[in-house]
């Protein structure tokens, strides 16, 4: 990719954009495909993207909320060690009583740590600070890249969709969240920096793909922190629309304050500003996403 001009700050300038195109076809290995198939339920969807801060536990939290809000029964496995959607959705981790880290190193089931969230509908599986010792703990361990695979298999069918959150690295826990999926949903944020390891997040999950699990598929990638204001917005939209096509949900969701808070209140943004322009957007996105899926009967 090319250097964009950069200032103080350390991010490219909304008057001086990098030039030539921002993404280059050359170190992305996945072409554009055909727009996702409809939605089969029950489903696992892994949220990821090894570059941190574009929205990935944001969007997991919040189209997790929105379809929960929809009537879809939804689990959230959080898989950050920095939990930030076990705090997002009003979880206290000092206070649970099993994590996702009891799942993939003690082989605890998933349904022994689940905890009920304020929205119906919508539950979520913790984690605590012990999931940042997993990576150095499973190095060894026997079928490491299957753990979570064999955790979620077990409660497939207690949920219509599964969101796994990963963390924002390519490491084991990572892999282990793609293993277990059946799609990826992409964020991108819409700045120069975030596409930078965009490559090599297409490699890794090709890589997932010809190794661990051959069904996996990128779902749709959303673009997420959109500030109209600039023209780098509107350049990495327009790009990532024309590489990647029908992949990309129309939905764009907007850079504003009150996504920003509603972590910080333990709230999903539809409970904490249901008519803000975040919560329209996840609501937006929640109806793409589900597209064809029905609520299966109980």
């Amino acid at each position: 990719m090319r250097d964009a001009k950069l200032h103080g700050t350390g991010e490219a300038s909304n008057d001086e954009l990098p030039d030539g195109p921002i993404l280059d076809p050359e170190t992305i290995p996945l072409a554009t495909s055909p727009e996702a198939p409809p939605l089969e339920l029950p489903r696992v969807i892994a949220i990821a993207n090894q570059k941190g801060g574009v929205g990935k536990t944001t969007t997991a939290v919040n189209l997790g909320a929105a379809m929960a809000e929809g009537g879809f029964r939804i689990l959230v496995v959080d898989l950050d060690p920095q939990g930030n959607a076990t705090t997002g959705l009003g979880l206290n981790p000092r206070d649970v009583g099993g994590s996702v880290y009891d799942v993939i190193m003690n082989d605890t089931s998933i349904e022994d740590c689940v905890e009920p969230t304020t929205l119906k509908n919508l539950f979520i599986a913790p984690a605590t600070i012990d999931l940042a010792g997993a990576e150095i703990e499973l190095v060894p361990a026997m079928s490491r890249e299957l753990k979570m695979r064999r955790a979620v298999d077990a409660v497939r069918d207690q949920y219509d969709i599964i969101f796994i959150d990963c963390p924002p690295s390519l490491g084991l826990l990572t892999v282990n969240g793609l293993a277990a999926a059946d799609d990826v949903i992409v964020p991108i944020q819409c700045e120069y920096y975030a596409l930078e390891g965009l490559g090599q997040l297409m490699r890794n999950l090709a890589l997932v793909q010809s190794n661990l699990n051959p069904s996996l598929d990128v779902r749709g990638i959303v673009l997420t922190m959109y500030d109209a204001r600039t023209k780098l917005a509107d350049q990495v939209e327009a790009e990532v629309r024309e590489y990647f096509g029908s992949k990309v949900y129309r939905t764009v969701v907007p850079r504003t304050v009150r996504l920003s808070e509603a972590p910080s209140f333990g709230q999903p943004i539809i409970v904490f500003d249901s008519t803000s322009r975040g919560a329209q957007a996840y609501r937006a996105l929640a109806k793409e996403v589900s597209r064809g899926a029905s609520r299966r009967a109980r």
